[in-house]
């Protein structure tokens, strides 16, 4: 039975869910690094919250994870690079605080836009000072949207409903969603010069980190005035203070920053910020939203093998994952092959082809686990979350290639191994879409079920090998389940099917039968 740990403070419904799916569960809030640290060794998997920090010294302590399941969208806390490396899936929940971080961000550009923060104090110290707090409309003025995916584009839909024009910048929003979103696509310079509001919604990466600073504050509108409910590292605060101080931005609402918890902070206490304690998400709904969320994500990776949300492979629904399973099985087993009779040679370049009935399906996640089979005999602990990281580590060109053609097959997978100037291809197929099985290699059809111990033998196509082959085997102990043949012009391959592993003794044996050119035991 897989094992979850939950660090941080989740509503008791997502222990809960864990367990009606199957999952033992511990809650065990506010460790300590070190007690983390000796404990994370017996869980499958981790549902954190922000508190939690799964650094690489944490991952390398958990030699059983599978999973970190993160409730909420940021994921600063997680060494993602690290947790790929060692094979274990990060995923979030994108989606369960999207309303509610959207409705914050709204909630403080009205703060802003008519100061009430300082409006309440003000009053509620007896002054009236109704003179002092001249605000300003949101009606007709230019939004401007830095970032328009799931939060962007609800904080698009309700500013809309203010009558609020807005652009947005946002390398991934095609003009069709756009168009659809009702929204202006602009680039971002052209942003900065026309929006009368900014609003970040935007993670936080190499790329975006400082984008709101001097330079581009200078190329803003006079009186601009800026919300950051995304992440504090968006902002070069010390920028924005001066440009507060000067009257450039006329104020700026901030439920984020660089540091945090932010005890102190140089933005503090000036009469033009607004400011909250990373509230975006925090609402009942929400809390629960994404408690239930993560522990639903986490539950069916961990007994289904479904992988939603995951920041570091391919996304597989629940719906796909036994469709997917029989067509997963035979990707391994094509790549474990290829990795098998390729890997004292290295290899290059490696294209992955789909025929027939597969390429409706999401080959993706085919793709990765093709990778995780042939990259195994080169490294043991190699997943299919790691093995893409693993191929581009070791220069490794990947290719996936869908053809619309017909085949000889319902569904058909080939893999190409690229040695440098060398090839080496091997196909399958699923029969009754459930059974694996190998139908070529190098260009040679033979129809071969994949055994835990298989021979692959080359030969020259002349008469004595099957007999000798067969001698060998028996003298050795060795029973043959199986033994099949394919034939071409360049002579034959033997796939024989063993009961038990095969002696470095034998393989001499049979590679000083004078027909045989090649001999590799094969393990699966």
């Amino acid at each position: 039975m897989p094992k979850v740990l939950i660090s941080d403070q989740l509503s008791p419904a997502a222990a809960d869910i864990f367990k009606a799916r199957g999952v033992e569960v511990d809650v065990k809030t506010d460790l300590t690094k070190d007690q983390l640290l000796a404990v994370i060794g017996d869980y499958d998997g981790l549902a954190i919250r922000s508190a939690t920090k799964v650094t690489a010294e944490v991952l390398a302590a958990a030699t059983r994870l599978k999973v970190v399941g993160r409730a909420g969208i940021g994921v600063d806390n997680v060494d993602i690079p690290a947790a790929t490396a060692r094979g274990v899936v990060v995923m979030n929940t994108p989606f369960g605080n999207s309303i509610t971080t959207a409705e914050h961000a709204i909630a403080m550009m009205f703060a802003l836009a008519r100061e009430i923060p300082a409006a309440n104090a003000s009053t509620q110290a007896g002054k009236w000072e109704k003179n002092r707090f001249m605000g300003v409309e949101l009606y007709a003025k230019t939004l401007g949207l830095i970032g328009c995916g799931n939060i962007g584009s609800i904080v698009a839909d309700r500013a809309q409903g203010l009558k609020m024009h807005v652009v947005a910048y946002d390398p991934y929003l095609t003009p069709e969603r756009a168009l659809e979103l009702g929204v202006e696509k602009v680039e971002l310079v052209d942003l900065f010069a026309r929006a009368d509001f900014i609003t970040l919604h935007t993670p936080l990466t190499e790329s975006t980190r400082g984008v709101v600073n001097a330079a581009a504050i200078a190329k803003m509108k006079d009186g601009v005035r800026i919300i950051n409910c995304a992440r504090g590292g968006l902002i070069v605060e010390e920028d924005l203070k001066a440009a507060l101080d000067s009257g450039k931005v006329a104020g700026a609402a901030l439920d984020v920053f660089a540091v945090e918890p932010a005890k102190s902070n140089l933005l503090f206490g000036h009469e033009k910020v607004v400011a909250t304690p990373h509230l975006g998400a925090s609402t009942n709904e929400a809390q629960e939203n994404v408690a239930l969320q993560v522990a639903e994500q986490m539950s069916a990776y961990l007994v289904d093998g479904a992988v939603a949300n995951a920041l570091n492979m391919p996304s597989v629904t629940a719906e796909e994952a036994p469709r997917l399973r029989p067509y997963m099985k035979l990707a391994e087993q094509l790549g474990s092959m290829a990795g098998q009779l390729s890997a004292d040679l290295g290899f290059r370049k490696v294209t992955i082809e789909y025929e027939g009935h597969v390429t409706s399906l999401n080959t993706r996640p085919l793709t990765a686990i093709a990778l995780k089979g042939l990259l195994g005999p080169l490294m043991a602990s190699v997943n299919m979350v790691n093995a893409p990281v693993v191929a581009k580590e070791r220069n490794i060109e990947v290719s996936e290639v869908k053809h619309e053609r017909e085949c000889d097959y319902q569904t058909l997978m080939r893999i190409t191994v690229d040695m440098g100037g060398t090839t080496r291809d091997i196909a399958g197929t699923l029969f009754a879409d459930q059974h694996p099985r190998i139908v070529q290699i190098k260009g040679t059809t033979v129809e071969a079920e994949v055994a835990p111990h298989m021979l692959y033998v080359t030969n020259q196509d002349k008469p004595g090998l099957i007999g000798a082959l067969g001698t060998i085997l028996g003298d050795a102990g060795l029973n043959i389940a199986t033994f099949n043949l394919g034939r071409s012009d360049q002579g034959a391959i033997c796939l024989v099917a063993i009961d038990d592993p095969v002696p470095a003794s034998v393989l001499d044996a049979v590679r000083a039968i004078p027909q045989v050119k090649r001999v590799c035991a094969l393990n699966f």
